[in-house]
């Protein structure tokens, strides 16, 4: 409903409001003008959002792709070669040594055997490799530490690479 409002003024003069009614826009009136620069842009903004969200998801998804995750049966792998993830920054941390059979209490399927005696053991899981194709082989691991209860170092391996 809508009402007349009365306002008196100081000279004791009666002023009159009446609100405005608001006036919709056929879409020939809305694409007419500066309308239509209006409706172009806000189409074109959008479009570019879009692109680019599709543009850096995929160059993230191609920075995460395997480098090689098993090998052939019968393969033995080379020196200087590289498996699992190339993305280091899933997998921050860094260790060095001879990769040997075994976890310790159900944590890890194998562990890392490291310079400075049993304290230095590293035990590993991969949720990207098989690391039994390592076994007895000098590596180099990018991986991501997680808290164990019986192993002093767990880690999920998810970079290797064959140092021997």
């Amino acid at each position: 409903m809508i009402e007349e409002i009365s306002l008196n003024n100081q000279s004791g003069s009666e002023a009159r409001l009446k609100p405005k009614k608001s006036k919709s826009l056929s879409l020939g009136e809305l694409l007419a003008g500066k309308n239509l620069m209006v409706v172009l842009g806000i189409v074109l903004i959008m479009s570019l959002g879009v692109f680019s969200g599709w543009l850096l998801a995929k160059t993230r998804s191609s920075s995460k792709q395997p480098l090689q995750t098993e090998l052939a049966e019968g393969q033995r792998p080379q020196k200087g070669e590289e498996f699992g993830l190339q993305d280091k920054e899933s997998f921050p941390d860094h260790v060095i040594g001879e990769v040997a059979e075994g976890g310790i209490n159900g944590e890890g399927t194998h562990h890392l055997l490291r310079e400075g005696g049993p304290s230095q053991t590293v035990f590993l899981f991969s949720s990207v490799l098989d690391l039994e194709s390592f076994v007895g082989r000098k590596v180099e691991i990018w991986g991501e530490t997680f808290s164990a209860e019986k192993a002093g170092w767990l880690m999920d391996v998810g970079k290797l690479k064959l140092l021997d």
